[in-house]
């Protein structure tokens, strides 16, 4: 398995869980106002009266952290009442963390900061109501404010961490899915590069041969010896690249071609009857791997569309490498064959394939008719400064 999808597969089946996740800590709250309660109700004396005062609050919790349609500011009622209320006699104070709770379940789940703040602000008023029926007042009322609002704080970063989590999965998700369309595109262009031009070839000879087998049973074999040796040699590169991609140790494989196969190419092309010339100018040994593979995948596809498409004209490759950057030209001068009415629009993968190649290393790629046949014409940048390790989707 490739890197690419290696980090794909991570991506897809991890998730971005937290410590906790908001269902589950939004079912944990009523347990919290069912703790405060006990410890009030342990610790301080109480009546009846005062046991359900105390078990409203849970309640009021219960119902919202299971029941999702029902609003914070209804459970706001049922908290903060029945806590005045059970304060009156200057008892009971646990039952103030429940107004806590309430602070930080606004902050964490109200829909908006609106929301969030008027419910803060009734927390907050609190500790202020509860003086105004103490008498005398035993309520510390400027700790309970400062602890309302510190916990309210923390509810709205919770709230503002669980966003960011959300964003980051959906970003990592996209990144798997750009990730897997890159590796998708990369092997279309292996496989049309590979079995693509080697089958194309295979049939050109084949179909020569079979035009000239009642006539000339020298030629004929000539052409199956030439279909024999594409396939051949179309089935080597076909074993390297399977090779490359099943081991993890790029050592261990056969390095990918280069600018420096690119005449044994042309001297394939001439073997299998194009008419091709060479030329070749600069020091191509400055030329990095991934932009060597690049050029030669470009020009092993110009020419096999010179073969496939003008057959009968003549063809010149050009490589010329300059201070700034090195430039591919594929010229065809002759009889270019006409695509047929009847036949089906043909989608040119090749063409995008050696688009996306040049757009891979910061270059660019034009290709057209010209008043003498057909050209195409490729510039790259001879240093990229993103040059991408091998197995990186984005490599051509």
């Amino acid at each position: 398995m490739s890197r690419v999808a290696q980090y794909s597969l991570l991506v897809v089946q991890g998730s971005a869980r937290g410590w906790f996740e908001a269902d589950d800590l939004r079912r944990v709250v009523p347990f919290f106002s069912l703790a405060f309660g006990l410890v009030a109700a342990i610790t301080q004396p109480s009546s009846a009266a005062d046991i359900v005062l105390m078990a409203v609050p849970v309640a009021a919790f219960g119902l919202w952290a299971f029941v999702p349609t029902v609003p914070l500011a209804a459970v706001s009622v049922g908290v903060v009442v029945p806590v005045v209320v059970a304060q009156r006699s200057g008892q009971l104070e646990p039952v103030m963390f429940n107004v806590a709770l309430l602070a930080f379940a606004a902050a964490r789940w109200s829909p908006s900061l609106g929301t969030a703040a008027s419910l803060g602000v009734l927390a907050v008023a609190t500790p202020v109501l509860v003086a105004l029926v103490q008498d005398p007042m035993e309520v510390a009322v400027g700790i309970w404010i400062v602890a309302i609002v510190f916990i309210w704080v923390v509810g709205r970063a919770v709230a503002r961490q669980e966003r960011l989590v959300v964003e980051l999965e959906g970003i990592r998700r996209q990144l798997a899915e750009q990730a897997l369309l890159a590796e998708r595109r990369q092997v279309a262009r292996d496989v049309h590069d590979f079995v693509g031009h080697g089958l194309a070839a295979v049939m050109l000879q084949v179909t020569s041969a079979r035009h000239v087998l009642h006539r000339d049973l020298g030629s004929a074999e000539e052409a199956l010896r030439s279909a024999e040796e594409v396939g051949r040699r179309s089935m080597d590169e076909l074993r390297r690249t399977v090779t490359l991609l099943r081991h993890d140790d790029e050592a261990a494989v056969a390095p990918p071609p280069s600018t420096t196969e690119i005449p044994a190419l042309v001297d394939q092309a001439r073997a299998g009857g194009l008419a091709v010339e060479l030329r070749m100018r600069g020091d191509f040994a400055r030329i990095s791997p991934g932009m060597g593979v690049a050029l030669y995948r470009i020009a092993q596809e110009a020419l096999a569309n010179a073969a496939r498409h003008a057959p009968r004209a003549h063809t010149m490759l050009g490589l010329e490498l300059s201070d700034g950057d090195v430039r591919l030209v594929a010229e065809t001068s002759g009889p270019v064959a006409t695509a047929r009415a009847t036949d089906p629009e043909r989608p040119r993968y090749g063409l995008i394939g050696m688009g996306e190649r040049a757009s891979a290393l910061g270059g660019d790629l034009a290709a057209g008719p010209t008043p003498d046949g057909w050209q195409l014409t490729c510039r790259l940048p001879l240093k990229v400064d993103n040059e991408l390790p091998e197995g990186d989707p984005r490599r051509p």
